[in-house]
């Protein structure tokens, strides 16, 4: 499991999608993942600090799991299948680990409130993980130099028919204004 930060939350000018960008915390690997605009809100509201008058859906689920005794213990975006992100959550209750199947999204609002780790599986990162280019802000892939076990990565040039297979992915990327998408901040 990788650990990741909420970079930042984009909206196509093209389209309105919402993304969510997660920054790998060891590395400048992002993983963009589509949510939906209450989502993208819920998430946004928090990284701002804003206060609203009534508790939103992800406010309650904290509070209900709260009240039931349980603990929010980090979230994990664990699978990607078919352009499709799949994500966990896992609650400390009555003593037990439990694993709670969700959508990226609710994950990384609750996980906002929760103030809890957010991780991603090398897998998913593996198929979905993008580098930029500094001075373009395209797209890149990625070599691993040695047996594998080496650390050291360098960017290249992402083949045509390897950006055709991340489909969903790439007209959205690319209808992105990714000028700034390095530099720290909550929302855009």
């Amino acid at each position: 499991m990788l650990e990741m930060t909420v970079d930042s939350i984009r909206v196509s000018p093209m389209n309105y999608q919402r993304v969510v960008i997660l920054k790998e915390k060891q590395s400048d690997r992002y993983l963009p993942i589509w949510i939906g605009p209450a989502e993208a809100d819920a998430i946004a509201v928090k990284l701002q600090d804003l206060s609203v008058p009534r508790p939103l859906t992800h406010d309650l689920l904290g509070t209900i799991i709260d009240s039931l005794g349980g603990a929010i213990d980090h979230i994990l975006v664990s699978d990607l299948q078919n352009d499709t992100f799949f994500a966990k959550i896992t609650i400390q209750a009555n003593g037990e680990s439990k694993e709670i199947d969700c959508r990226p999204s609710d994950a990384v609002a609750l996980a906002v409130r929760a103030k809890v780790p957010i991780y991603a599986n090398e897998e998913v990162m593996d198929k979905a993980g993008i580098y930029l280019d500094k001075e373009t802000g395209k797209p890149l892939g990625q070599e691993t130099i040695g047996d594998g076990s080496s650390t050291t990565e360098t960017p290249v040039e992402v083949k045509p028919e390897e950006l055709k297979s991340m489909s969903a992915f790439t007209d959205f990327i690319d209808s992105l204004d990714l000028e700034d998408f390095g530099k720290e901040s909550g929302t855009r």
